[in-house]
């Protein structure tokens, strides 16, 4: 983003770019994180979110920022159940607020998702869509956007860019027993993932036991009865990592890259940079990715993309999936990049999570304990932890960013505020 042009941050986590609509619980419980767009806001900006914000973390962020308060616009659309941001935003009757905060100083959307309903909603308010030139050529990347969404279409596009993937089969639904037993013949588990899912939505890991003696093989509703599915040997995993690059118009260029933390094959964290026992992968990566975005940039894609792989106990590394959208750690790079910039340390090591505590907290409260410990970021030395995301409407699962000078310094921090917050464990 530009600083010149003002943004329209759009929090369209309710998007059909990732699943489909119907899959309102998972959602809704995606739309909690739409408070750490608030990082992304520069003066001028407006953040279109579809859940409240509290004024303890919008002070708490202009104060990090240098965000004038009275510089931005935060409008907080009354919530519309499992339907996209857009159509919200036209049954609250606030269409034409938002129009006249954009005005005519040639600002642009800036979806979570690119997705019809993002489109369409920029033209109700006569905006670009960053970072395209116009509508037009935003809508014209869609179909690729859908595409390489989708675990089917990801399959069969690396595998024509030459990317290493887990052998495995795409089938429709109703075919996917059987697909699954043929596979089990030779490998002792699989794993069976439905075509439009993220964060592990849906996924279920099955070996040779759990269809023994004609059991029906247990699948997610997701997808509905003729949704496809991938079916995949599921490997030896040693860690889950991923690299987060962007297209533009001159080039694909590599941002940042990380392990994964998982549990069940549910997305639970990210820590950066890739640990030393996966440095080796790195180039294969970066070349992996720079394919993908070089075909994204011929079908008319620009912005932000990721690629999720897994390297297995020997070493090898498999392409899993790629999520052409802003995913869940390109905001928080983001702040970590604007946090850091003049500090000693250039490209700092950070991780974000996710932990428990025992009893409930207001998000000032979860401030001073921070502070007290002396763990709260330092903007002066340019580390620390932060509270990137609200207070949680649990009072209890607390989401946070940890920046330091590496990755031994983060995973000190880590330890220190567990016990701080007396998380619980697991």
């Amino acid at each position: 983003m530009t600083e010149s042009r003002p943004t329209v941050v759009f929090a369209n986590f309710l998007s059909d770019l990732a699943v489909d609509l119907n899959e309102g619980q998972i959602l809704t419980q995606w739309a909690q994180q739409a408070p750490r767009k608030a990082w992304l806001l520069r003066p001028g900006d407006m953040f279109v979110t579809p859940v409240p914000l509290s004024r303890e973390f919008l002070r708490y962020v202009y104060e990090l920022t240098g965000v004038p308060p009275e510089s931005v616009a935060v409008i907080e659309v009354p919530p519309a159940g499992s339907v996209p941001l857009a159509r919200a935003v036209r049954e609250a009757g606030l269409v034409e607020h938002v129009r006249a905060l954009a005005g005519d100083r040639g600002a642009a959307l800036l979806p979570t998702a690119l997705d019809a309903s993002a489109i369409a909603f920029a033209r109700d308010i006569g905006v670009a869509v960053h970072p395209y030139p116009t509508v037009e050529a935003a809508e014209a990347a869609l179909r690729m956007t859908m595409l390489l969404n989708t675990k089917t279409g990801f399959r069969k596009t690396a595998e024509h860019l030459g990317m290493r993937l887990p052998p495995g089969r795409v089938c429709p639904r109703p075919q996917t027993d059987d697909v699954a037993r043929e596979l089990l013949r030779e490998y002792e588990r699989i794993v069976v993932k439905p075509d439009r899912s993220a964060g592990g939505h849906g996924m279920r890991f099955v070996s040779r036991d759990d269809v023994r003696g004609g059991a029906v093989l247990p699948l997610d509703t997701v997808g509905g009865p003729e949704g496809m599915w991938v079916v995949e040997e599921c490997l030896n995993v040693a860690e889950s990592v991923s690299i987060q690059l962007e297209v533009t118009t001159s080039a694909t260029h590599a941002l940042f890259s990380g392990a994964m933390r998982t549990a069940h094959g549910s997305f639970t964290g990210y820590a950066s940079p890739l640990p030393l026992s996966c440095a080796h992968v790195a180039d294969e990566l970066k070349e992996w990715g720079t394919a993908l975005g070089r075909h994204l940039a011929d079908h008319g894609y620009a912005g932000p993309f990721g690629l999720d792989a897994l390297v297995d106990v020997d070493g090898v590394v498999y392409a899993s999936e790629s999520n052409i959208r802003r995913t869940a750690t390109t905001t928080p790079h983001t702040m970590v990049t604007r946090l850091t910039a003049g500090s000693a340390e250039p490209h700092p090591a950070w991780s974000v999570a996710k932990g428990w505590t025992r009893s409930p907290m207001d998000f000032d409260g979860a401030l001073a304990r921070l502070r007290a410990s002396r763990l709260a970021f330092d903007s002066d030395r340019g580390e620390g932890v932060i509270l990137y995301a609200d207070a949680p409407p649990d009072g209890r699962s607390w989401r946070y960013a940890v920046i330091a000078r590496s990755a031994d310094d983060v995973e000190e921090q880590e330890a220190t505020l567990a016990e701080v917050f007396e998380f619980e464990d697991g």
